[in-house]
């Protein structure tokens, strides 16, 4: 049994982690953390999980929550985990990192468009944990720096276009939409219910923090630098992430012949689904689960192909992502504790 820790239990992304530890067969959370709650039993910030813990948010203490736990996840805002990640890390623990703080690996890329670095010297070891991607450099792993929600969707719409150089990466379109859960539990007028409710606008247009992560990770897979045109949306609803990606081919290709090789690519992955010529994802069929889903069809008269992904930005874009990095490092069943059906309707 591993045993693991919660460290900021408190956000939506703190209690996707316990709803889905909870059910986990190989792994015991024998410590939250929360600031803002200490002192009160999780359950009580959280009712949904009532009968499932009985554990009270505490403080933030290294040596004490690394004598019980030897896994943590740091379910931290960017900056708030480069400031414990390294006592956990020279603690004997692993980590699971769910902030931006170790997914770029260029410091001066990062600091550009977060802020200074207090720990660089660990870019270089942290795994990017995009385990379709990446899964060989995951097992085992002592630090790994879980993907952000867009960045997941696009790198698996793209991967095997990529891969194969079948299209003109110089000219990415990306048009993404997310669930109100992805701003965070803190208070924003802009989260507000009468705020969003009713409404779907874009934000953060050519300038989103997201870019650097989802072009780095692109230019890994073309072998090149590659700059994208992305752009986020809100939508009315809690979870979800839906990205329409635009791409020019470099070649004559039909939907079925593309449909294909995604197939190929992702047939032994157990989080990817590749629908049928003739269907499209939708946010709502993966709903509360780690599932990212794929389909694509081809723009003949513009020699285009359009890729649509659909994940749980909660799930597949966070807290179950995680998880399955978790399986990953300490070499459990990559699927342990990830393998419930989509919540419909």
């Amino acid at each position: 049994m591993q045993k693991v820790a919660v460290i900021g239990a408190s956000g939506y992304t703190g209690v996707e982690l316990l709803r889905l530890l909870a059910g986990h067969p190989q792994a015991e959370v024998v410590a939250v953390t929360s600031r803002q709650y200490e002192g009160l039993p999780i359950s009580e910030v959280f009712p949904s999980l009532g009968s499932y813990f009985d554990l009270r948010c505490e403080s933030l203490d290294v040596k004490a929550i690394a004598a019980r736990a030897k896994v943590i996840f740091t379910a931290l805002p960017h900056k708030s985990a480069m400031e414990v990640v390294p006592a956990f890390l020279d603690a004997g623990c692993r980590v699971v990192d769910l902030s931006a703080d170790y997914r770029l690996h260029d410091q001066q890329v990062y600091e550009q468009w977060y802020q200074p670095h207090s720990s660089p010297e660990l870019l270089a070891e942290a795994v990017y944990g995009l385990p379709e991607l990446y899964r060989a450099q995951l097992v085992g792993a002592r630090l790994v720096a879980n993907p952000g929600c867009y960045p997941t969707s696009v790198a698996l719409g793209l991967a095997p276009l990529l891969e194969e150089r079948l299209i003109k990466h110089q000219s990415l379109i990306i048009d993404s939409k997310s669930g109100t859960t992805g701003a965070g539990r803190g208070l924003k007028e802009s989260s507000l219910f009468c705020e969003v409710n009713e409404g779907f606008k874009a934000y953060g247009i050519a300038g989103h923090r997201h870019t650097p992560e989802i072009e780095q990770t692109l230019g890994q897979l073309a072998g090149e630098p590659v700059k994208v045109s992305f752009t986020p949306h809100l939508l009315p609803v809690d979870r979800g992430i839906l990205s329409t990606i635009y791409a020019d081919l470099c070649q004559d290709s039909s939907t079925s012949e593309l449909l294909a090789l995604y197939r190929e690519r992702y047939e032994d992955e157990p989080f990817v689904r590749v629908l049928p010529e003739g269907q499209l994802p939708n946010i709502a069929f993966v709903r509360g689960t780690n599932l990212c889903d794929i389909g694509l069809v081809v723009d003949e008269r513009n020699a285009r192909v359009i890729v649509v992904s659909a994940l749980d930005n909660l799930c597949k874009g966070a807290a179950g992502q995680a998880i399955q990095n978790f399986n990953l490092i300490c070499e459990l069943d990559e699927c342990a504790g990830l393998a419930a059906a989509p919540l419909f309707p």
